[in-house]
Order: C-alpha cells, then sequence, then structure tokens
C-alpha cells in the first residue's frame, strides 16, 4: 500500500443467537467489500463462515441483487458495515401459513 493511499473506516459484523461481533476496519479506498471481510478475520472465529457462499449485504442491502454488485465488486465507502448473513432455520412463509392454519383451527374450535 503506498503512503499516499487514504484508509477508510469500515465494519465488518456478523451474528448468531447468543453472539455478535462487530469488527471496525481501516482499509485503502477501493477494497471490496469480499476483501475487508477477508482482513477482518471474522472467519477465525466463527468457522460455520464459508467467505464464498455465504451472502453478504451493506446496511441490509444485500449484495449480487437489486442492482448491488457481488461482494467481490462492491467497492467500500467510509462508514460501510458489511453483514453477513446466517442461512434461513426456517422459511417466513411456510411459518406464517403454519401460524395461519393453527389460528384458523382455533377459530373453528370455537
Amino acid at each position: 500500500m503506498s503512503e499516499s493511499q487514504e484508509l477508510i473506516k469500515v465494519e465488518v459484523a456478523y451474528a448468531l443467537p447468543g453472539k455478535q461481533k462487530i469488527i471496525a476496519l481501516d482499509v485503502p479506498q477501493g477494497t471490496s467489500a469480499y476483501s475487508a471481510v477477508e482482513m477482518s478475520n471474522i472467519a477465525k472465529e466463527f468457522p460455520e463462515i464459508n467467505l464464498d457462499e455465504t451472502p453478504m449485504g451493506i446496511f441490509s442491502q444485500p449484495l449480487g441483487i437489486k442492482g448491488l454488485p457481488p461482494a467481490r465488486d462492491y467497492e467500500l465507502q467510509a462508514g460501510d458495515r458489511i453483514e453477513l448473513y446466517r442461512p434461513l432455520i426456517a422459511d417466513p412463509k411456510e411459518v406464517r401459513k403454519q401460524r395461519a392454519a393453527k389460528a384458523k383451527e382455533k377459530r373453528a374450535k370455537q
């Protein structure tokens, strides 16, 4: 890194139900979200993270969809927080269906 290259402050965040970690980093301007996650070494603390498969986003905006470039191409801006997303345990649509079915069953019994 050349001395004239400006550093920007970013964060890398990952959360489990019982544990969360936010790592603050200074990275060279032009760093990709993927590279910043690698630099954070967060995968050493959470071995279940596979950087090539774990979805990433910036402030709840998933990278690689809705017009945002993928994590390897997204150029970080000062203050960005890169979030790593866990897989869903249950499909939210299915959970709502089950809840609606239980409510319907309860109303039928009354």
